[in-house]
């Protein structure tokens, strides 16, 4: 297993990623579009879940593929971001065909980050055109760290933010991950290492090595203010896999927030992980296991990531790891 060429979800082939913040607000949204829809599924493992259109996701519904998936802050309020995401899909002659009218297929959910020393004060919620400015910037490349939904997320020791990492498997399919870390848990063991450092490729979260090992007696107590958590990811592959399968996909890659993550899927967090396929490659015999172990992999070292790329700003309330 080996990092893609970026270490992005967009190895993934025709998956795009933009984001959109405002440093004032401190907060955001990231967008995970293609030029076509693609199959996705989700996983809900947290106790405070806030989701748009996932139910739409099930195997058994009847919508196909969707346009776009999008993590954002906000709380409740950042559900509007999906409606920012749809007009730019709509204008872009993109949607579900019913008749004459198309309707954009936009699930996403959100973070809460209102108690994190941005300004919140707003007559008129910013998060529909912060959606509609993180559709339109969606590229290959994208920021990590405190960007996008990652833009004002905290836990339980240090600043968080939006990680993402991938892998090419032997066999050339490729596993990637996106997430936006913002944790009632801790994402380093007490001595500052990162509890996914066995997981690492090279140095991409500061090759720091093995942390302390785990004990009962050094797992961390909540820190934060309770509601102050989740933790969202995407993750994602060009194997061709429907939507049941995508379901344990994401299933398996809870496992990466768990290695990354101590404690995680908290009653306090709303730890969900969207699974997406753009079916380019036909599975073979064994993917399924081999893409869930991927995945989880993956999540670990992209919830690391996050952290070890969140930046220093005015009004921060938590440190970065980067800079202890």
């Amino acid at each position: 297993m080996r990092p893609g060429p970026r270490n992005l979800i967009t190895d993934v082939a025709g998956l795009r990623v933009g984001n959109a913040d405002d440093p004032w607000l401190k907060s955001g949204v990231t967008v995970l579009t293609a030029d076509a829809p693609f199959t996705a599924a989700v996983h809900v493992m947290g106790g405070a879940p806030g989701t748009r259109e996932t139910d739409l996701l099930a195997p058994d519904r009847l919508v196909g593929g969707v346009d776009a998936i999008f993590l954002a802050g906000g709380s409740a309020f950042g559900l509007d971001a999906g409606g920012g995401v749809m007009t730019g899909l709509r204008a872009a002659g993109r949607g579900f065909a019913v008749g004459a009218v198309r309707v954009p297929i936009v699930p996403g959910a959100i973070l809460f980050d209102l108690l994190n020393g941005g300004d919140k004060d707003w007559t008129e919620s910013p998060y529909p055109a912060l959606g509609r400015l993180a559709f339109e910037a969606a590229g290959p490349d994208f920021a990590l760290g405190s960007a996008g939904a990652g833009a004002g997320a905290m836990t339980a020791r240090w600043k968080g933010g939006l990680g993402s990492a991938s892998a090419v498997l032997e066999n050339g399919a490729t596993v990637a991950a996106l997430v936006a870390v913002n944790a009632l848990g801790s994402v380093t063991a007490p001595s500052g290492q990162f509890w996914a450092a066995p997981w690492e490729l090279g140095d991409e979260f500061g090759g720091l090595g093995l942390g302390a090992p785990f004990a009962p007696d050094n797992e961390p107590a909540p820190q934060k203010r309770m509601g102050e958590a989740t933790t969202l990811a995407v993750v994602a592959t060009d194997v061709a896999l429907d939507k049941a399968a995508l379901t344990r996909m994401a299933t398996a890659a809870h496992d990466g927030l768990a290695r990354a993550i101590v404690p995680s899927h908290t009653p306090f967090d709303g730890d969900l992980v969207f699974a997406v396929s753009t079916a380019a490659r036909p599975a073979s015999e064994g993917d399924l296991w081999r893409l869930g172990h991927a995945a989880a992999c993956c999540l670990a070292r992209a919830t690391a990531r996050a952290v070890w790329e969140a930046r220093p700003a005015s009004g921060d309330l938590q440190p970065c790891r980067r800079d202890a």
